[in-house]
């Protein structure tokens, strides 16, 4: 099933991506007895339901995916059933948002042939700048020039996860969704032409800086729940600027795959229901290319992974 979170002009509310692309709004079409009663209102505390709550939304969605012509419209008049519903985030406020870094041996090579680390890297980003599918990206006025794509597939835990083994990774995920990195690139320069390890240190600290901006994190537009990817390496993701292909490349190219960066990271972190780890980005990003490929006002960026979706993100100019 493919989980989201409709904008209610809120906080948002639980829904579910139909077989027509049309969304289910679940509080509406859940019954107001017997197990339906359960369902709330995020998806957050939906995957926290587990197994047995992800059951409830099934029975719901079958209900409805059974019902005649006539039916459906009605539930589109009473605006149970949306045609074209605004989304945000399937998560609006994760708690924590992990990325992972340096994850395909593609995208090290790009970047001036950076050594493949010996165990999985990674860093925080602000849950502040999670964005919705289709939310505009305005240029951020401190940082105009460098603006960069990563796509990436995000992994979304429905089980509190913390120092768990490889083997038993995949227990605690509850789906997968479609995420973008975005980079404010002004560090490059710098930290290529340091002189020494303090300096080369400020000047990743700037890297890091340049990718908690608001908006620098789109995800969606759904979450594709674990059961329907059962082995996230067969998947395929492509990132187009423009309508043009600028990523390619299968998620079995991870360095470390799935499983082995959640374990790795859980030593330290403790993830809850709704909290995101991306994966990482293959090459083909901006930065390096030669010229560089930066994203402007006027741009579109697409992020596509099959069985997930596309994640579109318009660029504008900066706030006034």
């Amino acid at each position: 099933m493919k989980l989201l979170t409709i904008d209610d002009g809120s906080e948002g509310t639980a829904g579910v991506q139909l077989e027509s692309g049309d969304v289910l709004n679940l509080g509406r079409a859940a019954r107001d007895h017997g197990l339906d009663a359960w369902v709330p209102k995020s998806v957050q505390r939906l995957l926290a339901g587990g197994a047995e709550g992800l059951d409830v939304v099934k029975r719901i969605i079958d209900r409805v995916e059974r019902l005649d012509l006539d039916a459906r419209q009605a539930l589109i008049a009473a605006g149970v059933v949306h045609v074209g519903a605004r989304l945000l985030a399937p998560v609006p406020k994760p708690a924590l948002v992990l990325a992972a870094g340096l994850s395909y041996r593609s995208h090290n090579a790009e970047m001036s042939d950076t050594k493949a680390a010996a165990h999985p890297t990674g860093f925080l980003k602000a849950p502040s700048s999670v964005a919705a599918p289709g939310a505009a990206l305005r240029i951020p006025r401190q940082a105009q020039n460098f603006v960069d794509f990563e796509g990436e597939l995000a992994c979304v835990f429905g089980r509190r996860c913390h120092n768990v083994d490889a083997s038993e990774a995949g227990n605690y995920i509850g789906g997968y969704t479609v995420a973008n990195d975005i980079s404010a690139r002004d560090w490059v320069k710098p930290v290529f032409q340091a002189k020494d390890p303090w300096e080369a240190r400020q000047t990743w600290e700037v890297n890091l800086m340049g990718k908690q901006l608001p908006g620098f994190t789109p995800v969606g537009p759904v979450i594709t729940t674990a059961d329907e990817i059962p082995d996230p390496a067969a998947l395929f993701l492509t990132t187009r600027l423009n309508s043009v292909v600028m990523q390619a490349a299968a998620i079995s190219e991870l360095i470390f795959n799935v499983a082995e960066l959640i374990s790795y990271f859980s030593r330290w972190y403790s993830f809850e229901p709704g909290d995101i780890l991306l994966t990482g980005t293959p090459s083909g990003v901006g930065v390096g290319r030669k010229p560089p490929v930066y994203m402007h006002p006027g741009d579109t960026v697409e992020v596509e992974i099959d069985r997930i979706g596309v994640l579109r993100t318009p660029i504008l100019e900066p706030p006034d």
